[in-house]
């Protein structure tokens, strides 16, 4: 009988994680798996159950959480020669790799898709030595972003990632970035390096249009310019779909990127805290297979 893991974040959307367990395992046991449940409880579990399915011949994880416990996830599936499949549950407070998937955003719904037949392999990004499913950002407003608390996330959602970025904007400068990709330098001020690996980032899916989840490249905006005067610009041209033409955006794709600065500051990646630049990211293609929607 094959082996599936349920990993579940019991602080998940509203702390309301492990209300889903069982729903998942009645699906999973309808399709003859034998069950295992693993409930966090630190930051890193969710890493060390992933490696110790891979390492137990698991043929299924699946991840019940936000985009920081599938993140977890991840670095513990890559790496080992049987990877199982992955399931995603979204229950975060934005569910960007969700979104880029086409995976329904109602709990229940997402659940019904593990007994889905169809899967799809995504690229999973590098960044350093450890592992990330959607984005990597740098600059000051990333690092305001990265100090949001579990608290406000659930009482306010997307607005209290905004609330944290609109105070970074009217109350600082931008760093100096240098940023070289593919061979090629990009040097200059910048509040805001994004290098995305999905269509969706901050719950915003028309960020990168043209990304798919395995293409095979990541996906870079550096913002040149977010005054106020130019904020409301440059997010309608988000909203439209069409960042990365904005006279202030400098846009490129590339499947290795490095980022470092002459100021002392720490990252985001996959909207939790990450490490302090200088940082260096690559692109792994089509690394894990994920459990999608039948077409």
């Amino acid at each position: 009988m094959e082996q599936a893991m349920i990993i579940v974040n019991p602080t998940s959307g509203k702390e309301e994680g492990a209300g889903y367990v069982q729903l998942a395992l009645d699906i999973l046991e309808e399709q003859g798996y034998a069950v295992t449940v693993m409930v966090t409880q630190q930051e890193g579990d969710a890493t060390l159950f992933s490696t110790t399915a891979c390492k137990q011949g698991y043929g299924l994880v699946v991840s019940i959480g936000g985009d920081g416990t599938l993140h977890e996830v991840i670095n513990g599936l890559s790496g080992e020669p049987d990877c199982p499949r992955l399931g995603v549950i979204p229950l975060g407070t934005v569910n960007d790799f969700a979104r880029a998937i086409g995976l329904s955003l109602v709990p229940e719904e997402a659940i019904r898709t593990l007994a889905s037949s169809g899967t799809r392999a995504v690229d999973v990004g590098r960044l350093n030595g450890r592992l990330f499913i959607n984005v990597v950002a740098a600059g000051a407003i990333a690092e305001s972003v990265s100090a949001v608390t579990s608290e406000d996330k659930s009482r306010l959602g997307s607005l209290a990632y905004f609330k944290e970025g609109l105070k970074e904007l009217t109350g600082n400068t931008p760093n100096r970035l240098t940023i070289t990709h593919d061979g090629q330098v990009w040097e200059g001020d910048s509040p805001l390096f994004i290098a995305a690996l999905t269509n969706s980032v901050g719950g915003f899916e028309r960020l990168a249009p043209g990304a798919a989840v395995d293409d095979g490249l990541i996906h870079c905006f550096v913002i040149k310019d977010l005054t106020i005067l130019s904020t409301l610009s440059v997010s309608i041209s988000l909203l439209l779909g069409n960042l990365k033409n904005h006279k202030d955006v400098e846009y490129f794709t590339a499947r290795n990127v490095a980022v470092e600065s002459t100021a002392m500051m720490r990252t985001n990646v996959d909207g939790e805290a990450g490490p302090a630049l200088p940082v260096q990211l690559s692109v792994l293609p089509r690394h894990i297979r994920v459990i999608v929607p039948e077409e």
